[in-house]
């Protein structure tokens, strides 16, 4: 099983300065080769906001306030939940391709017992 992984899009959304205020990312897997029959895909997203406060009142800052060129790759998957995708996509490729349910089938012929 060969999983390939990305950072596929990442949208900014930035502020009267120009820094960026939110981010939407997109982030892809993909277990072998498009055509095999092993072959699955899945598409991670996540909108990250620069800061935002909880409603107990508790402020949170997720990334730096700055322009959008100021962010390198690693910094917006590190932004990202990859350790939680990986064990979702893990799992799927599981159930999907792995052991897949099997579903059970009918005994149309069964006489109900007198």
């Amino acid at each position: 099983m060969a999983v390939t992984k990305d950072l596929t899009k990442a949208t900014p959304y930035e502020d009267a300065n120009n820094k960026v205020a939110k981010w939407e990312l997109e982030y892809t897997y993909e277990n072998d080769s498009e055509g095999d029959a092993t072959y699955y895909k899945s598409v991670f997203n996540k909108t990250i906001e620069q800061a935002y406060t909880d409603s107990n009142g508790d402020s949170q800052t997720n990334f730096t306030l700055q322009a959008k060129g100021d962010f390198s790759k690693a910094d917006l998957v590190a932004l990202c939940s990859v350790s939680q995708w990986d064990a979702v996509f893990a799992s799927q490729v599981d159930s999907v391709i792995t052991n897949p349910v099997v579903n059970p089938t009918a005994d149309k012929s069964f006489s109900v017992p007198s």
